[in-house]
C-alpha cells in the first residue's frame, strides 16, 4: 500500500497523460502484430462521471500490467491528470469513483503467496485527484490481529446527501497476545461505519457481527439487509446455504428474510428501493431466476415483477449516487433491459435512434443532481465508447474509446445461432465469421467454449473471437448444457459432474460447422480459457480425430486435483461438492486419459492462478511429453487466471496464431 501511493506522487512526471480525453492515440504503428493489436488490454477498464458533471475519472493500462488512473476536465479545458500508477506486483488498480469532486475512492486488489498457498486480498484507499492525502479506508492493522485480513471492506453507499463521506462496511478483526495494556481489540465480524474521506474518521453504523458476510442499504444511508453464509459445524468450511435478515423500517431488530440452498427455492435479495420501501430479489420460477419485489415493512410481501420463459432474469439495473433501480436485464440471444423508470426507458429508445450502430448501451453513472449521464455503447463489431448526456443540453459527446488501437481495422460480425445435439437439443451459441467471408465455405475453424463451466457467452465485442476471426477462422461459441442464464434445467448437474453431456454438445457443435459448409473437417481446432481449456482438452480425449489443435489457456486437467487444490481455503467443502465423486473425476479427467490425445497442445497458465492452479497445466505438459504426444506449456511468472498483462496477452495471441496455422493449414 505504501508503494502503490508513494508510486502516485513519484510516477506523476514519468507517465505521459493523454494530450487530451478526444484525442486518444488513433491509429496502431505499423510494427504491431494481430496479437499487439487484439490483446493489449482495453485502454478503458473503468469509468466514473464526478459529483458535479465537471470530470472523469478512468483507470488506462500502460505497459504489460501497469495500470493507471487519471482525471480529466470534460471541457477539455486541461490535459488528464495522473493520479495513482499501480504494477500489479502485486497490487492492481480495479476501480476509482468519485466521493466529491476532488476526492477518490479507488480498490486495490492483489495476491500474495503464503507458504506455497495463494491468499487473496482488497484494500479501499481514499485520494485527491491530485494524487495527494492518501488513506486507507478499513481498520487500522496491528501486529496482534488474530487472523489475516484478507478484505478491508465495501462502500455500501455514496450517500448522496452527505458529500463527502460513505458508508461501508468493515472487517474488524480482534487482538491476541497482546500483554501489559488494556488498549486490546476484541470486536470481531464485519461492521458498517460512517467514513469521513478527508479526516478518515469513522463513527459507527453498525456493530461487528460474526453472522454477516455483506450489507445491502437503501442508498440513503440506512442498513436494510445483510446475508451469510454459516459454517459447518465447529470447522471453518462454508455451508451451501445463504442466510438473509432484514430490518424493518423504523426497527433496529433483524427478522428472517430467506434461506436459500445452493440451486434452491428461496428469495436472494440484490436490491434495496427507499422509494418503496422494499427489496429487490431473484427467485426460481418454473426453473428459471424471476424477479420479485420484497415489502420490508414487516409484512414480506411479495410481488413477482417479472419472469422470462427462456432465460434467467440476471439482475437490477441501478443509477445516481444513491443507486436508484430503475429497471432489470436479462440476455436471450442479445442482452435486453427492461425500465421500471419512464425517463430511462424513453432515453434508452432514443439512445438506439442516435447511435444505430452501437446498440448495447449502458448507464454507468449520473451527476449528483442526474443532469449529466456517463453511458457505454457498443455492438459486436465495435469494443465501445464513452459518452457524456447532458439532459438539459440535450447534447451527447463522445469522450474515450474504448481500445483505439483496432480504430481502422475491420472486425467481424458475431450472429446468433442453434444447432442441434446428438440427442436433438438445440444449442444456442454465436458464429462469428471472418470480415468480408460471410458466405465463404469450407473455412478453417475454431471452436470456443466458454469458462467457468456456469457462465455464458453473451453477443457482444469478443477480443480473443475477434482475433481469431483475423486470422481467417470461422469462430463458433457454443452456450452448451452446464452454462448458466438459462435456468435450472439446462445449467444440469454442471459441466464437471455433467461432463459428458457438455463436452459432447461443444463437438457437436464442431459437427455441425462441417455439416453446414462453413467449416472444413481436416481444419477444425478448439481454443478454451480455464473450464473452456478443460473442455478443450476433454474433447481430445473424447473425439481424438477431430481436431487438429487443441490451445488451453489456464485450464483444469483432473477432477480430483481440483478439489484437492481447495483444502486449504473455508470454500473447500463448496468445490467438493461441485466437483462430486466416482468414475466421472476419473474418465472426465484429460490428465487421466492422456493416451488418447492425437492432437497438438498448446497451454499457457499464470503461475499466481487463484482459480486454477498451475500445477494442473504443469502436470499435464508432464505426461503428454512423457507419452511422446506435441506439447507445449508457456508460464508467466506474476499472473494469475486472467493474465492481464498486455505484453503476455499480444504474445500469447501470436503463438497461438503461428500454432493454429502450423496445424490447421492447407
Amino acid at each position: 500500500m505504501k508503494r502503490l501511493l508513494l508510486a502516485s506522487a513519484i510516477t506523476l512526471a514519468a507517465v505521459a497523460a493523454p494530450a487530451s480525453l478526444l484525442a486518444q492515440d488513433a491509429a496502431p504503428a505499423p510494427k504491431e502484430t494481430a496479437g499487439a493489436l487484439f490483446g493489449t488490454r482495453e485502454n478503458i477498464e473503468h469509468a466514473d462521471i464526478s459529483p458535479s458533471g465537471q470530470y472523469v475519472v478512468y483507470l488506462t493500462p500502460g505497459h504489460g500490467r501497469v495500470t493507471s488512473v487519471f482525471v480529466a476536465s470534460l471541457d477539455g479545458s486541461a490535459p488528464p491528470r495522473l493520479v495513482m500508477t499501480s504494477g500489479a506486483d502485486p497490487d492492481r488498480l480495479r476501480w476509482c469513483n468519485f466521493a466529491t469532486d476532488t476526492r477518490l475512492v479507488c480498490q486495490i486488489t492483489g495476491l500474495v503467496d503464503s507458504a506455497g498457498i495463494l491468499i487473496p486480498y482488497s484494500r479501499l484507499v481514499a485520494i485527491d485527484t491530485d494524487g495527494k492525502n492518501g488513506g486507507m479506508l478499513g481498520q487500522r492493522d496491528s501486529q496482534f490481529d488474530a487472523r489475516l485480513r484478507q478484505f478491508n471492506g465495501e462502500v455500501l453507499d455514496w450517500l448522496p446527501d452527505e458529500p463527502g463521506a460513505v458508508l461501508m462496511s468493515r472487517e474488524y478483526i480482534p487482538e491476541a497476545g497482546k500483554m501489559n495494556t488494556r488498549m486490546v481489540r476484541n470486536e470481531n465480524g464485519l461492521g458498517v461505519d460512517r467514513i469521513d474521506l478527508a479526516t478518515l474518521e469513522a463513527s459507527r453504523v453498525e456493530g461487528p457481527a460474526k453472522d454477516a458476510d455483506f450489507y445491502i442499504t437503501d442508498g440513503r444511508g440506512k442498513v436494510r439487509i445483510k446475508g451469510y453464509r454459516p459454517g459447518v459445524g465447529a470447522t471453518s468450511q462454508l455451508a451451501n446455504k445463504m442466510v438473509y435478515r432484514y430490518r424493518p423500517e423504523g426497527s433496529d431488530e433483524w427478522q428472517p428474510f430467506s434461506t436459500v440452498e445452493d440451486g434452491g427455492m428461496g428469495l436472494s435479495p440484490v436490491a434495496v428501493d427507499a422509494s418503496c420501501g422494499c427489496a429487490y430479489a431473484l427467485q426460481p420460477l418454473d426453473g428459471r431466476l424471476a424477479l420479485y419485489r420484497v415489502k420490508l415493512d414487516g409484512s414480506m410481501a411479495t410481488e413477482l415483477v417479472y419472469a422470462n420463459d427462456r432465460v434467467d432474469v440476471d439482475g437490477v439495473l441501478r443509477i445516481g449516487r444513491g443507486d436508484k433501480v430503475i429497471g432489470l436485464t436479462y440476455a436471450e440471444e442479445k442482452r435486453h433491459a427492461i425500465y421500471f423508470d419512464k425517463e430511462y426507458g424513453n432515453l434508452s429508445r432514443a439512445l438506439g435512434k442516435a447511435l444505430p450502430n452501437l446498440p448495447a448501451v449502458d448507464f454507468l453513472g449520473s451527476s449528483a443532481d442526474n443532469s449529466k449521464l456517463l453511458i457505454h455503447a457498443g455492438s459486436d463489431s465495435d469494443p465501445g465508447r464513452y459518452f457524456v448526456f447532458d439532459k438539459t443540453a440535450r447534447a451527447l459527446n463522445e469522450i474515450l474509446v474504448a481500445r483505439p488501437s483496432l480504430e481502422g481495422v475491420a472486425l467481424a460480425s458475431v450472429k446468433p445461432v442453434s444447432y442441434p445435439a446428438r440427442d436433438g437439443t438445440a444449442i444456442p451459441g454465436y458464429l462469428t465469421l471472418p470480415p468480408g467471408k460471410a458466405d465463404a465455405r469450407g473455412l478453417p475453424a475454431v471452436l470456443l467454449p466458454h469458462g467457468g463451466p456456469s457462465a455464458r457467452d453473451e453477443w457482444g465485442f469478443d477480443w480473443l473471437a475477434q482475433y481469431l476471426a483475423n486470422q481467417g477462422y470461422a469462430v463458433l461459441q457454443p452456450n452448451y448444457r452446464g452454462s448458466a442464464g438459462y435456468g435450472d434445467a439446462w445449467l444440469q448437474r454442471n459441466g464437471f459432474q455433467g461432463w459428458r453431456t457438455s463436452i459432447g454438445d461443444v463437438t457437436d457443435g464442431a459437427r455441425w460447422l462441417v455439416a453446414q459448409g462453413i467449416a472444413d473437417a481436416d481444419r477444425l481446432a478448439i481454443v478454451g480459457w480455464s473450464y473452456g481449456g478443460y473442455a478443450a482438452l476433454q474433447a481430445g480425449v473424447t473425439e481424438p480425430g477431430m481436431f487438429k489443435a487443441l490451445v488451453a489457456i489456464a485450464p483444469v486437467t483432473d477432477l480430483e486435483m481440483l478439489k484437492s487444490d481447495a483444502r486449504n481455503y473455508v470454500g473447500r467443502n463448496l468445490v467438493v461438492d461441485m466437483v462430486g465423486s466416482g468414475k466421472h473425476t476419473v474418465e472426465g479427467s484429460p490428465l487421466q486419459n492422456v493416451a488418447r490425445i492425437q492432437a497438438p497442445v498448446l497451454m499457457f497458465h499464470g503461475d499466481m492462478d487463484l482459480n486454477v492452479a498451475v500445477g494442473h497445466s504443469r502436470e499435464m505438459d508432464k505426461q503428454l511429453r512423457a507419452a511422446g504426444k506435441p506439447s507445449e506449456l508457456v508460464v508467466y511468472e506474476g499472473l494469475e487466471h486472467s493474465l492481464v498483462d498486455s505484453v503476455a496477452r499480444a504474445a500469447m495471441l501470436d503463438r497461438i496464431g503461428a500454432f493454429l496455422q502450423a496445424n490447421t493449414a492447407e
